[in-house]
C-alpha cells in the first residue's frame, strides 16, 4: 500500500491525502479541492504560498522573489514545491487567499 499523508488547511479545516513524493498542490487539484490558490504550478508566481504549521516536508526549488531564505527557514513555502514527509497542517498566505476563502464559504453555505 502506498504511503499517503493527511493535509489540513487550517482556515477551512479542509482535509485531503497527498501521496508520498507528490506536492501538496498537485494532490489538492487531483482530488478537486479548492483550499489553496493555484497559479503557475512551477514555483514561480507565489500564488500558492503557505505556512506549514505542523509536520515534516521537503521543499523543491522555488522563486526567491516570493519566498526568501528566511521565510523558508520559518516554514513558509509554495504548495506546488512542498512534498510532505508526514501529515501536515498549513495556513494559506498567497495573494489570492481572501478570494479562495470567500469562494469556499459560498460553496459551503450553498450546500447547507
Amino acid at each position: 500500500m502506498e504511503t499517503a499523508y493527511e493535509i489540513v488547511i487550517e482556515e477551512t479545516d479542509e482535509r485531503f491525502f497527498c501521496a508520498a513524493g507528490e506536492n501538496i498542490l498537485k494532490a489538492m487539484e487531483r482530488l478537486n479541492r479548492k483550499g489553496i490558490p493555484v497559479g503557475c504550478r512551477g514555483g514561480g508566481c507565489g500564488v500558492c504560498k503557505v505556512r506549514v504549521r505542523s509536520g515534516r516536508y521537503s521543499a523543491r526549488k522555488m522563486s526567491r522573489a516570493h519566498v526568501s531564505v528566511e521565510e523558508e527557514s520559518n516554514g513558509i513555502g509554495l504548495a506546488c514545491r512542498l512534498v510532505p514527509e508526514s501529515d501536515l497542517a498549513v495556513q494559506v498566505l498567497g495573494t489570492m487567499r481572501k478570494s479562495v476563502l470567500a469562494q469556499i464559504a459560498r460553496t459551503a453555505s450553498a450546500n447547507d
